[in-house]
Parts: structure tokens; sequence; C-alpha cells
């Protein structure tokens, strides 16, 4: 029984009967639901007669209130029902009885009340809803029974009660059940993130309903339910702060597309889905329109990400594209005097400009100092003999072909893509990266990526920061505005609908010296203990007066230099208010596999954040080893094997250079265990789960990820359930020849 639950095992009529009361107010509210759901597509179809119009050139003043009036209810009635047609896992899921006046609260996903707007179910971010998570038996907060409903679409299946307070328990009301929460955790994992709503624990729930200003911390080991916490917090902060967060925008940022993938569901069944998501790969598609999901080799990746790039993307963006800009000058003719600006005056020109503009938009700025200095230069006595004006002069020089060909070349418009492009050329490297060292300067010219398909080329996740910081400073290249645009659409059979936003479209400008970065009024950024010094420019410019959700943990961290991390995440901060929550349970992974993975990590890390594991199953981690040659052979009888013993997922998590072995296996013999099979990388496992998990050649992952052990770490705590770790070493050979994380993992011992 879970703690204060009552130790009378209630007779099976007494349970059937609990069921069916509580079936029978759940049927109440998808009756209401049912309502609701056509009240709304009344007003939808109302919103749609009360105005229409076919002109399609301009439209009267007058006709203004009537548009606006059918677009507000247009507006209205969508969002209603995008609510009521969510697919709400769950949609009531706990009841607390309360003892003054013997209240009853139903919790769920969203509000619903009946016709007589008396609640039916309390939204879980309500306040009347917080003590369903904050009350305990020594702290009851007015709960006499606290009640877990597990359902399956609309029906009832289960039932799961705490008794907190027996003093006021005057109805004698029957307790059920063996707990809720052990019951989740023993679920089987499928391939997407499920929310926590029925089973959020107290620590969990203080994280969740902190206030939104400033910055929140959210942290703690493996496994303690991070990022799902996080995710409830952006419900909670949207329901609660909707006006400021719905208009102003929240974003959560991931590591990978396939951890997106795992939690995009999350947010829509808990009733929100106004809220952008975005990898880390995919973060400055507002401003590049491309994305990756590529990772770099470690030492690039580290280079990439270090605050020491700053300076060389700084000096790239104010390189000239000539070949040797030493050697470079301006030189034009007017009434027979030559008049001529060496390297060096440009040189002075080109960083004056630069430091107080964005490159893209200098261009007229540049040709005025230009002007400016040659017109210096021309002697008095031209000027008088000639009556030379300022005017006459400008045209005189701009109109020569030896000036414009000057310009093209020294100052074209440019791509943050084809700045960025230019340091695959080693000498252009030797350049702008003077402090690097030589090595440091090939790793980077050797990890720029060709140009493919046409001029586009594969650029890293690391990359994404770069193109970024190039994009500040460059600002978007300048589009032809003589183009002619289009004003209607052309074809098609649907009528235009013209809107209110469509007649005020043309008054609209674009300041070129705005930010072209989205922003967003809350950035909830998971993962962060992976995110590098230049990834945190690139978040910084999408929330600059943002409030803030950073979760993480140190010791699972990726980038190596934590202080460079620190300097970069106390620089976002600021003086902002400040709060910082730990979690000190882990859900996740069964005692066994939790030991052996806290083992290895105190190798490297002995302060690192160890949570509590709350279950165990009994079953020890297995250590196999193997060949490369039967690699293939050994995987597929691992993996099914495991398949046997897990009804849900299995992960065989692979160093990058056995991904494509991992892969082929997957569509090859392992093919009819297709959705319950998923091979990835370590980096590409942070934040997921498994019920069961193989972790392949240990040596190598070490050796190719940015993050060594710590990486590891992170795949030894992926399974729920079972881990396997299959070795291509000999692990009995004497302990000197490797590092002392392996002697923690072959303590553990093989089958």
């Amino acid at each position: 029984m879970t703690s204060g639950s009552s130790s009378t095992v209630p007779a099976d009529t007494t349970v059937a009967a609990e069921m069916a009361s509580e079936q029978a107010h759940v049927d109440r509210v998808y009756a209401q639901l049912r309502s609701e759901t056509e009240a709304a597509k009344r007003l939808a179809r109302a919103s749609q007669e009360i105005y229409h119009s076919d002109r399609t050139t301009w439209v009267r003043e007058e006709d203004s209130t009537a548009m606006y009036e059918r677009d507000a209810f247009a507006y209205n009635a969508a969002r209603r029902l995008a609510v009521l047609d969510s697919e709400h896992e769950g949609l009531v899921f706990g009841r607390i009885d309360l003892s003054d006046d013997s209240e009853v609260r139903h919790i769920g996903r969203i509000g619903v009340r009946d016709a007589d707007y008396e609640p039916l179910v309390i939204d879980w971010r309500a306040p009347a809803a917080e003590a369903f998570y904050r009350a305990t038996s020594t702290s009851p907060m007015g709960v006499v029974r606290r009640r877990v409903l597990r359902c399956r679409d609309d029906r009832v299946i289960g039932i799961e009660d705490d008794l907190l307070d027996s003093t006021k328990n005057r109805d004698d009301l029957p307790i059920v059940g063996e707990g809720a929460l052990m019951a989740a955790l023993s679920r089987a994992r499928d391939t997407r993130m499920h929310s926590i709503v029925a089973t959020i624990q107290a620590e969990q729930d203080e994280a969740i309903r902190a206030p939104y200003q400033g910055v929140t911390t959210i942290s703690g080991g493996p496994g303690t339910g991070k990022t799902v916490v996080a995710l409830h917090r952006a419900a909670f902060l949207l329901y609660s702060h909707r006006a400021r967060l719905e208009n102003g925008g929240v974003l959560v940022v991931g590591p990978s597309s396939v951890f997106m993938n795992y939690i995009e569901r999350v947010l829509p069944s808990l009733g929100e889905d106004s809220v952008t998501l975005r990898a880390m790969g995919e973060l400055a598609s507002d401003v590049l329109g491309l994305d990756s999901d590529r990772l770099d080799e470690s030492a690039a990746a580290t280079l990439k990400g270090s605050l020491r790039m700053i300076d060389v993307i700084a000096a790239l963006a104010a390189l000239p594209l000539t070949p040797d800009p030493a050697s470079l000058s301006l030189r034009v003719t007017i009434k027979g005097e030559v008049l001529i600006l060496d390297a060096k005056a440009l040189a002075r020109t080109r960083a004056r400009i630069l430091r107080r503009n964005r490159y893209n938009s200098a261009r007229q700025i540049v040709e005025t100092s230009l002007l400016d200095q040659l017109w210096s230069k021309v002697p008095p006595e031209t000027l008088s003999g000639y009556e030379l004006t300022r005017e006459d002069f400008d045209e005189a020089i701009t109109s020569q072909a030896s000036y414009r060909m000057f310009m093209n070349a020294w100052w074209p418009p440019m791509t943050a893509e084809q700045a960025l492009g230019r340091l695959a050329d080693p000498q252009v490297v030797a350049r702008v990266a003077t402090g690097l060292s030589a090595e440091d300067q090939k790793v980077l010219a050797d990890s720029i990526p060709t140009s493919v398909d046409g001029g586009r080329r594969d650029w890293s996740i690391a990359d994404i920061a770069l193109l970024d910081e190039l994009v500040a400073i460059l600002g978007p290249a300048p589009v032809d505005l003589t183009a002619e645009q289009p004003v209607f659409i052309e074809g098609g059979e649907v009528s235009e609908l013209v809107t209110v936003a469509d007649t005020l479209a043309d008054t609209r400008t674009v300041d070129p010296d705005d930010d072209p970065q989205d922003t967003f009024a809350h950035v909830l950024v998971d993962e962060a203990q992976d995110i590098t010094p230049m990834q945190w420019r690139m978040l910084r410019r999408r929330g600059p007066q943002a409030s803030w959700t950073i979760v993480g943990d140190p010791a699972q961290s990726a980038y190596p230099f934590p202080e460079e991390t620190a300097s970069a995440v106390a620089e976002l901060t600021g003086h902002a208010p400040s709060r910082t929550f730990r979690l000190s349970k882990n859900y996740r992974s069964p005692a066994e596999v939790f030991d052996l993975a806290a083992g290895v990590i105190t190798t490297v890390h002995p302060d690192a954040d160890l949570p509590e594991a709350v279950r165990s199953t009994g079953i020890r981690p297995i250590l196999r080893t193997s060949s490369r040659a039967s690699l293939s052979e050994d995987l597929a009888a691992t993996v099914r094997t495991l398949a046997g013993q897990v009804e849900g997922t299995i992960g065989i998590i692979c160093p990058p250079s056995l991904a494509q072995v991992a892969r082929d296996l997957a569509a090859g013999p392992l093919a009819d265990l297709s959705g319950r099979v998923i091979p990835l990388t370590a980096m590409q496992a942070k934040g997921l789960e498994y019920d069961a998990a193989v972790v392949v050649d240990p040596d190598d992952l070490v050796a190719e990820a940015p993050g060594g052990v710590r990486v590891l770490y992170v795949a030894l705590t992926r399974p729920t359930q079972r881990l396997v770790v299959t070795d291509l070493s000999d692990p009995t050979s004497p302990a000197g020849d490797h590092a002392p994380w392996r002697a923690a993992l072959s303590s553990h011992g093989t089958d």
C-alpha cells in the first residue's frame, strides 16, 4: 500500500462501486465536452455568416467593424475547438476529498464546467488543484483522501488511493489500490514521452509552480523527471500568465530532433499547443532557413562551441573577399586626377563602419565614407578650375566601371553561409584565427563541409551557432526590393477571405536594423549542460527580455569546459531573480542499473549529483563481450532475448563509428521488431528512455563523445528495466590497461 493508506483491503464489491461512481462522473464530463464541442462548431458556422465580400482590391471603411467581429468570432471558435479536440490522455485523472464540508474536487487536464457553471473538472494548473500534488500525510492541506484515476480513453480501468488524514475521515471513505506512481513507473515505454500530470510528486510540483520571473533552474540526476517537469512548468506558466506568455511566445529547446519528436505530444496532452519546439540544430532556422541534425567529431564540436570562436567569426566578417587584402586599393580618376585609397585606409574604413553597423545594411554608409575620402583628395585647383560640385563628383565616380567593380568585390552582399564557408580554406583560417593553435586551425578548416547540391553545405549543429553569430554581425542578406510581388493568389477554387490583417498588411514596414531573430517571452532549455557557450549566445538572441527555465545535470555534460559554460550562463542571467530546484528521486532507473552507472561517473566526477533510485527489480545489468567480426550476430541475439523479457522499446546505443551497424541491424535481421528497436548514438539518446538498452563498445563511446565518460553515464542510465553492455575489449585484462571507469563497469560481472 502507499504511504498513509488504509491497511484494510476493500471488498471487490466496494472497489466495483467506487469505480462505477467515478465512471458516472467521467461520463458526465464527456457528455459536457460533446455539448461544448457542438456549441463551438455552431459559433464557428455563425462567424462565417457575419460578413462576406467579393471585393478583391479594396474594402470600404464602414465594413471594418463587421470584418473585425467576424475574425474575432472565428478565432475564438477555432481556439476552443482546438482545446476540445486535443488528444487528452486520461482527461480526468484525479480526485481529492476535502475535510471542509466534505467537498470533492475532480482534477483533469483541462477545466470543464456544467451548464450552471459549476466545476466538473478542475484544471491541474489551477490553485484549487495544488493540494492534489502537495498534500502529504504529515501536511494534508485539508485533504482526507487523494485518488488517482487510471483511464483508457473514456473508461475508468483502475483507481489508486492515499488516506492522508484519518482523523477527518468522517464518512469512512474506502481506500483502494497499491499506489499510482509505482504503477506508472512500471508501464512499458513507447516512442513518445507521456505526461506525469497524474503522478507529480511534491518536489516536482514546487518546481512546476515556481514564479515565472527571472531564471528557474531545475537540476537533478538521470531519471528524476527534469524534462517532463519542465514541460509541465511551461503548461502551468501559460495557464497562469497567458496574456504575457502567449502573446510573447514560449520556446522549448532540446538537444536533437529525435528528442523533440519524443516530447512533442506532452504539451498538447496538457491542453497547450501555443508553444514553439526547436532542436538546437533548428534554433536559427528563423534567420537561416535551414537546420541540422549532424554532429561534428569531438574535437571540432568542442572548438566550434568555444568562446574563442567569437574573435574568429568577427575577423571573418571583416575580412574582404579579395585574395590579398594587404595589396588592395581603390583607384579612380576625375578630370585627369588619379585618386587612390590604399589598403590601410580601406582597412580603417572597414573596421570603423563594422563597429557600428551590420555588414549587409552598411553598403550606403560605406559608399558615402569612400566618396568623402576621395573628395578630400581632389586638389583645390581642380575643384575651382572645373567648377566641380560634390553632386557632380559623386555621380562621376560612381559611374566608373573601376569603382563599381571595386565595390562589388570589396563589399558585396554576403550571406552567413557564404562567409562561414570561407573557413574551409586553410589560408583564410590562418588570417582570421590567429588566436588558435596550428592544430586547432586544421581541425576547424577540415570540419567545414564542402558545397554539395548546387552550393548547399551539410552544416553541423555546431555550425548553426556560428552561422547565427554571423547573421548578428552581417545582418540578413539584402533582397531585391524592386522585384514585383504578386498581389493575389493565382488559380485554385477557394474564395479569398478578406481579413482586417490583410487590409493593414501593406502599411507595415521592416526596420533593417531590427534583430532578425524570432524572440520569445519565456525560453525553456533542456539538457542545458550540453549547450556550448556559442550556443548560449544564440539562445540569448531569442530571449533578450525573456524569463527562463534551465534544465540540466552537470554530470551528464558533453561539453568539457564547464567554466566557459558557467560564464556564458552568468552573462545570460545577469542580475535577474533566480531560483534552483533539485530533484532527488530517480524514477527511471532500477537501483541495480543506477548503482552501475553511479560507479562509472564518480570515477571522473566525484561530486556528481546522484539521485536515489526509488525501485528495484532484482535484475543486475549484464556485461558481455563480443568481437567486431561477430558483433551484428551477437547484438541480434541479445536484442531478441530482451524483446522476450520486456514489452516496450529497446535502445541500441552505439558510438558514432558503429551507428550504421546498428541501423542495418534494425532494418534487416530485426526488422520484425520495427517500432520497438531504436538504434542511436549516445548523444542522440540524451533525455530519452527505453524499457531495455544495449550499450555497445563503451571504449569507443567514451573516445568519440565530446564528454567522454559523462556521455557513457548518459547511455547507461537510459533503461527503465534491463541493461546489457556489449564490450569489444577484454574486461579481464589487467586493470592498468584501462581507465578507472572500466573497473567500475567490469565489477558488475558478466553473464
